[in-house]
């Protein structure tokens, strides 16, 4: 017996995260709350992602609409459903008592709560990023979702990038520590599952272990070697494996993920500047997620002024490079002066727009609170020669419509995973301090 047709009343929000959303409906109907509309409209006008998402679903929009958005509206595409704009009502009885009646929110509630209550043969479901408003939906009896189209499964499978593998022979350890050889057939190992292009491995057995990852290209397992990058030299395995794939040319896409202190941008920073002749420039941003919700126009003094607290972390890491050396160390110098030529350019995300990025090493910091759309837009602008790396933890995460399912860090590492142009490293152990890492597990 085939499903029953539904009816999905959008929120705002949903738009916003992703102008295509009205195609992922499959042959259910699509109803737009005139309050949508106009909250769209303020967005119209900028150059953030939520800018641009405004826009390009009104013109869309405007393109399949046919002049009728009204009474069934119209289809939206071969195979899928109808499309239209709901206008606003009188609030219904059962939520006059207790919504106010001015906010947005409430008018889009409204909106499908009239549909459900009208409906008969369709469910009525609503569909928002917002926990709150679809709580809210929930206490009326209405159907409420998140917009799950982009979010992944299950985040406690999330592929880490290494694994470790025990009982190794003694032989092909020993193998993996000839200097002639250095690697061994993959076939040697006898893995319970196949590995994954640059995969990495703990190799280990009663006497002895040893670092390697996977040359799908060769079919072999090489081995890894600590290695130091611009005064920078990892302290454990994890940080061994991360500045072998960020070092490593022939990998152009690398994610670290972990929680704070695990050095994951300092060494990807690191191995920016070590391989700094490789690249034309080195760009890292971040995005921008201030608190409350209020952009950087609420902060006083200039754009530069506004913008320093959100770049200062990047700051401190460059920090703690430059102070490997000592101050007659041209590499000590050497910052400052990449700074100053613009080699080295910290900035926020936002910054991005209309770039062509062509031979940079770029870095993108708290990766976790870009949407999935944000991280394949900024992909998809690589050019020849351009390495990207993003950094982040899922579990923190500032955006107020993200969460460890459905961020843009969690996404690329569940979708890119087995590519043989990108590595992943999950890294659990803190190095910034005792007490950084007693906090960090306890608190």
């Amino acid at each position: 017996m085939p499903e029953a047709k539904k009816t999905f009343v959008l929120d705002t929000n949903v738009i916003l995260h992703d102008s295509s959303c009205i195609y992922q409906f499959e042959e259910n109907d699509v109803v737009i709350p005139i309050t949508v509309l106009e909250e769209l409209d303020r967005f119209k006008k900028g150059s953030d992602i939520v800018n641009f998402h405004a826009r390009k679903f009104t013109r869309d929009l405007d393109a399949i609409s046919q002049d009728k958005l009204f009474d069934g509206g119209v289809k939206i595409d071969n195979g899928l459903g109808r499309i239209s704009i709901q206008l606003e009502e009188d609030f219904h009885a059962d939520l006059a008592f207790n919504f106010s009646q001015s906010n947005p929110d409430h008018c889009i509630l409204n909106t499908a709560y009239t549909l459900n209550k009208a409906s008969r043969s369709h469910s009525v479901i609503l569909v928002s990023k917002d926990v709150n408003l679809r709580m809210k939906a929930k206490s009326l009896g209405l159907i409420a979702q998140d917009y799950a189209t982009d979010r992944i499964r299950d985040v406690s499978v999330l592929y880490k990038g290494l694994r470790l593998e025990e009982h190794v022979s003694a032989e092909t350890v020993s193998q993996l520590y000839d200097t002639a050889c250095r690697e061994v057939s993959v076939d040697q190992l006898d893995l319970q599952e196949k590995p994954l292009p640059n995969e990495f491995f703990i190799l280990r057995n009663a006497k002895k272990s040893a670092l390697a990852t996977y040359d799908a290209y060769n079919g072999t397992i090489s081995r890894v070697d600590k290695q130091n990058a611009y005064g920078i030299t990892p302290r454990n395995a994890e940080q061994t494996f991360a500045l072998n794939a960020l070092m490593n040319p022939d990998i152009k896409l690398v994610s670290l993920s972990g929680k704070a202190g695990t050095g994951k941008t300092l060494l990807a920073l690191a191995a920016a500047l070590e391989r700094k002749d490789q690249y034309q420039q080195i760009f890292m941003g971040r995005p921008i997620v201030p608190l409350s919700n209020k952009d950087t126009g609420y902060l006083p003094g200039d754009i530069q002024s506004k913008l320093d607290p959100y770049m200062q972390p990047l700051y401190d890491n460059l920090g703690v490079i430059r102070n490997q050396f000592n101050e007659k160390d041209k590499r000590y110098n050497r910052i400052q002066e990449l700074l100053d030529q613009e080699k080295l350019k910290l900035a926020p995300l936002s910054y991005l727009r209309g770039r062509s990025l062509v031979k940079i090493f770029f870095i993108v910091d708290e990766a976790q609170n870009l949407t999935p759309h944000e991280v394949k837009t900024i992909i998809t602008r690589a050019g020849e020669d351009t390495k990207m790396v993003f950094t982040g933890d899922i579990y923190q995460i500032d955006h107020p419509y993200l969460d460890s399912y459905s961020n843009g860090l969690s996404y690329l590492v569940d979708k890119m995973q087995g590519q043989p142009l990108y590595a992943h490293v999950n890294m659990e152990k803190g190095e910034r301090s005792e007490l950084a890492e007693l906090a960090s597990n306890l608190l």
